[in-house]
């Protein structure tokens, strides 16, 4: 045992247990310790004495307060700080996996595709970091942990607030590593912000792909010379990588801040287009490794951009775009990708020909959209995706009143240049409302319901109300409330109350429109999610798909059924064509996850949910469902810091902290376990918490009488997560007990 390390202990005065030393550098040595607190493994890091002396506890606690704050899926948590025996410290998890050096040191290369997501994910924890004001300082592949295929950065307590003093110590010790090390930080200036960041992120994206850092030399002091008088090297020289990459490090490591990109945020989308539009770095994909040609009749519409002067008029143009995906939905023969995935490309300049790829499409769709006063200007151009021809292409002038005549025109001009039959029954479209007023309402409405938030559903329910107003005959707008209430119900309404109201709305619409596909499915909704009638939903929802077999909603709907009745691997299949229809669908394929966990499919589930996080990396719930995956693989110990990394995205949703309580009963951690459940019990008090998640925690204390008296309330409010009460494995612990039985008969499940 070295003598720092029985310092160490001394000072600890028996909080943590040091196990052995698991690595040095520069600044500080890593333990491996137990924390006798909460019993958990933990990773102990000790600044060397000097350092620890020439900081100062008083310097050294207030920055590593303000990196404890950071809360990111992507930032390496810090749970405990302190000085012992004048060596100050700082305790962060033990991770499982290897180092981004360690996986460098064995490859020397990586896949670009892996290089682009380790650097997008890392630029996404340095976004958040420098909106708190944090600057990293020393971003390295070393502070790079590779944890379950997520990037993970860790030693944000060394890292100094933007307010803080200066990158060199008094005895000269530059904090950062020479090779990684931004120009302005070399030079010790005093006032670097997140830019320096950022060039040392460029500097790892340029090793991960080139396999060196851009500037090496046999000392410190050459490696930063070069930094002034060399020229910023290309990463195409040795490597057959897009040029649009080279461009990105081009600029990220501009050798003054102000050409750099200005955000870490900017860095990430940058790098996000480029992974969109492909580029395998001079590997081509085997031939039967390709995917099948797309449809010849497939189409997806991209968003018609806003040319108005008034930028609020973008809900217009959004409008206008959905509009003629819902029209050409009902065409015959024609395969439209839905709206989330069209959507997907907004505001991008992607090639049409990786459009087509990604989507599956042959064909596209783009063109713009002019609102003046009482006048519209809309151009339109169907694009062939293959050869990047135009097929055909039109601008229309016209009055107001006359926008539904377009849609018609456009829709009509599309079929036949594809050369689709509409068929006898298709007619000509009909206008939803003959009222403007209630029309620009409608659209305003569909504009705050697609973001998915609940200050969007509640905007999006009193526009839609506010048509209504204008024309009380509006089928859609109808269906529109109908789709608000279903999405508010059981994350923020309680389902009893926002169920009924959607059926009603629902069954308004139908009555004024008895083949409108979006009511039918909302029905079908309420019948499963709500009311437990499965049979009575799979009859609505078959009827739906018949009227629009391109409506992926109806598709996942039809999905989430299935399972309630032992049909899984239906509803796995079903859950496949609603992603086929809408393949950049993160909440699609979140749930095909979801139901492969329900088949104990726990590899599977994992791969899923890594690709919903790959389409959104905000998608919470896909880091909840990896959690549950590796629980009920026994990884206890992974699981409880995907669950967290996932409730750090989402704070409006407390429920699901009682997956959390899972983890932690695993690990023994009751008393932790307990506080949580505490405080949600007087959440619920409050407002609306899911309780059939609350007795998955108190089935994992082993609390049955509670955990039961949780899903009573959960029954008494008709809360949708029942329908899979006979599946989830969260409520393993109940299933021996004869009260789990006779309430999965009482919502009638088999």
């Amino acid at each position: 045992m070295t003598s720092l390390q029985q310092r160490l202990e001394s000072g600890l005065n028996g909080r943590y247990a040091i196990e052995r030393e698991l690595g040095q550098g520069g600044m500080a040595i890593v333990f491996l310790a137990q924390d006798l607190r909460h019993d958990r493994k933990v990773a102990l890091k000790v600044l060397r004495p000097e350092i620890s002396a020439e900081i100062g506890a008083e310097r050294f606690l207030r920055e590593i307060k303000m990196a404890a704050g950071l809360t990111h899926p992507h930032i390496l948590p810090v749970y405990d700080s302190g000085e012992a025996d004048g060596l100050l410290f700082y305790v962060m998890p033990n991770m499982e996996g290897r180092s981004l050096r360690e996986r460098l040191d064995s490859e020397r290369q990586l896949p670009l595709e892996d290089a682009l997501r380790i650097t997008r994910e890392v630029a996404s924890a340095l976004d958040y970091a420098h909106r708190h004001q944090v600057v990293h300082r020393d971003i390295k592949p070393e502070n790079i942990l590779l944890h379950e295929g997520a990037a993970m950065v860790a030693d944000f307590g060394i890292g100094k607030a933007l307010s803080g003093g200066g990158s060199v110590t008094q005895t000269g010790t530059t904090l950062g590593t020479p090779a990684y090390m931004s120009p302005e930080q070399a030079s010790g200036e005093s006032d670097i912000d997140g830019r320096s960041d950022l060039y040392s992120l460029g500097c790892v994206l340029y090793e991960m792909l080139s396999g060196e850092p851009p500037f090496t030399g046999p000392t410190a002091q050459a490696i930063i010379a070069k930094r002034f008088v060399s020229p910023i090297p290309k990463v195409r020289t040795t490597r057959d990588v897009p040029e649009a990459v080279d461009e990105a490090l081009t600029r990220a490591l501009s050798r003054t801040p102000v050409d750099r990109f200005p955000t870490a945020a900017e860095f990430a989308v940058a790098l996000r287009q480029l992974s969109r539009e492909g580029g395998s770095g001079g590997q081509r994909t085997p031939p039967e490794a390709q995917k099948s040609a797309p449809a010849p009749k497939a189409i997806a519409v991209l968003p018609l951009a806003n040319m108005s002067a008034d930028p609020e008029n973008e809900y217009f143009s959004d409008g206008m775009t959905e509009e003629i995906i819902n029209a050409l939905a009902k065409v015959p023969g024609m395969q439209v990708a839905s709206r989330t995935s069209s959507f997907a490309f907004k505001g991008k300049e992607v090639d049409v020909r990786q459009i087509g790829e990604k989507l599956g499409v042959s064909s596209v769709l783009e063109g713009s959209v002019r609102k003046v006063g009482n006048r519209i200007r809309i151009t339109a151009q169907l694009v062939n995706v293959e050869n990047g021809y135009h097929l055909w292409s039109e601008t229309y002038d016209r009055q107001l009143e006359d926008v539904f005549a377009v849609q018609d025109e456009i829709s009509r001009a599309i079929v036949d240049a594809l050369k689709l039959r509409l068929g006898s029954d298709a007619g000509h479209l009909v206008a939803p409302t003959k009222n403007l007023e209630a029309y620009t309402l409608y659209l305003k409405g569909r504009f705050f319901f697609n973001k998915f938030t609940e200050q969007g559903l509640r905007k999006g329910l009193d526009f839609f109300q506010h048509a209504l107003l204008q024309d009380p005959g509006y089928a859609r707008a109808y269906a529109g409330i109908a789709d608000c209430w279903c999405n508010l119900a059981d994350d923020w309404v309680v389902p009893d109350d926002a169920y009924p109201r959607a059926k009603a709305a629902a069954t308004r619409a139908l009555q004024l429109d008895p083949e409108l596909a979006e009511a039918i499915t909302s029905i079908g909704k309420v019948l499963c999610w709500n009311e437990w009638d499965f049979a009575g939903a799979e009859q609505q929802l078959r009827r739906a798909v018949a009227l629009n077999p391109n409506y992926a909603e109806a598709h996942f709907v039809f999905g989430s059924d299935l399972p309630a009745v032992g049909r899984l691997g239906e509803a796995i299949e079903e859950m496949r064509k609603a992603l086929t229809l809408d393949p950049l669908s993160a909440h699609f394929s979140r749930w095909l996850g979801r139901f492969l966990l329900y088949a104990q499919d726990h590899a599977g589930a994992i791969a899923q949910s890594r690709k919903t996080i790959d389409v959104d990396e905000d998608y919470f719930q896909a880091y909840l469902d990896i959690g549950s995956a590796q629980l009920a693989q026994g990884q206890a110990e992974p699981a409880l810091e995907w669950f967290r990394r996932g409730q750090a995205l989402e704070s409006s949703v407390r429920s699901y902290d009682a997956l959390i309580v899972r983890a932690l009963a695993a690990l023994d951690r009751r008393e932790e376990a307990e506080e949580i459940l505490v405080r949600l019990e007087e959440e619920s008090k409050q407002h609306y918490v899911r309780a059939e998640i609350l007795a998955m925690g108190y089935a994992a204390l082993a609390d049955f009488d509670r955990a039961f008296a949780c899903l009573e309330r959960a029954f008494q409010a008709r809360s949708a997560g029942l329908i899979y009460l006979h599946l989830d494995p969260g409520y393993e612990p109940l299933r021996s007990d004869s009260r789990f039985g006779e309430l999965v008969r009482r919502i009638g499940l088999t």
